[in-house]
């Protein structure tokens, strides 16, 4: 009979994400949770994330990118990021970020998911990019506007590295996939794998494309709907 307890790590992780709890701590839990209900004991648990964690130490590479990113904020990256998006003609915020999806599932699906992401690209480029263009086509936003444009702009860059590295057929989640299969009696290649994430890959882009371009129009609508700053009458006894 098929265990289904350790898929309770996954609920572990959805109701720790909708909560808004630490994400490092909803993962831990959730892996630990996930082992126990497996089988494992504790101390067995523990030793596959210290291995894990140490078969993948080049993860430590981020604290040398991150200083790079601040030294090049510091000299006015964003600023350079509004002022280029300004000068580009017809430049909206939908067709921004639609372009930006565009690129990020391609290079994703090439093998290049480090191309991208929220502390070397969405924060210090793309979402001041598409701030920028928001303003330009609709005006000053409200505080909260322009924090949806951020959120649009990072939500952008999930689902284009989401749904475009699993074309790309030595990534480890289609190896993951396909060991899977092979040990229930399906052998299949990475490359066979790979081929069936393309339609999910287009669906994804038709989907947060559209969800991109109708946030685009909803702030325009919102823009239009905007009343007009009050003009104060001139007193008869001002006027010269």
């Amino acid at each position: 009979m098929i265990n289904y307890w350790p898929l309770a790590g996954i609920a572990i992780v959805v109701a720790g994400f909708a909560l808004r709890f630490n994400p490092l701590l909803v993962v831990v839990v959730a892996a630990i949770a996930t082992g126990l209900l497996g089988g494992l004991d504790f101390v067995a648990v523990i030793e596959a994330l210290g291995k894990a964690f140490n078969d993948n130490r080049y993860i430590s590479v981020t604290w040398i990118i991150l200083p790079v990113i601040g030294l090049l904020e510091r000299h006015g990256l964003q600023q350079r990021a509004r002022a280029l998006i300004e000068s580009v003609r017809g430049a909206t915020m939908g067709r921004l970020l639609v372009l930006y999806l565009l690129f990020r599932q391609i290079t994703a699906a090439l093998g290049m998911k480090d191309i991208g992401g929220h502390p070397q690209t969405v924060r210090p480029l793309v979402a001041p990019m598409a701030e920028a263009a928001a303003q330009k086509t609709h005006g000053e936003l409200a505080d909260e506007d322009n924090e949806k444009v951020k959120g649009m702009a990072a939500a952008t860059d999930n689902v284009g590295l989401f749904f475009g590295e699993d074309i790309f057929f030595a990534i480890a989640s289609i190896l993951l996939i396909q060991g899977v299969f092979e040990s229930y009696g399906y052998p299949l290649t990475p490359l066979q794998l790979s081929v069936w994430a393309i339609p999910t890959a287009i669906c994804a882009f038709i989907i947060h494309g559209g969800r991109l371009l109708a946030f685009d129009k909803r702030l325009g609508a919102k823009a239009i709907k905007a009343p007009a700053a009050p003009v104060e009458e001139v007193e008869e006894g001002d006027a010269r």
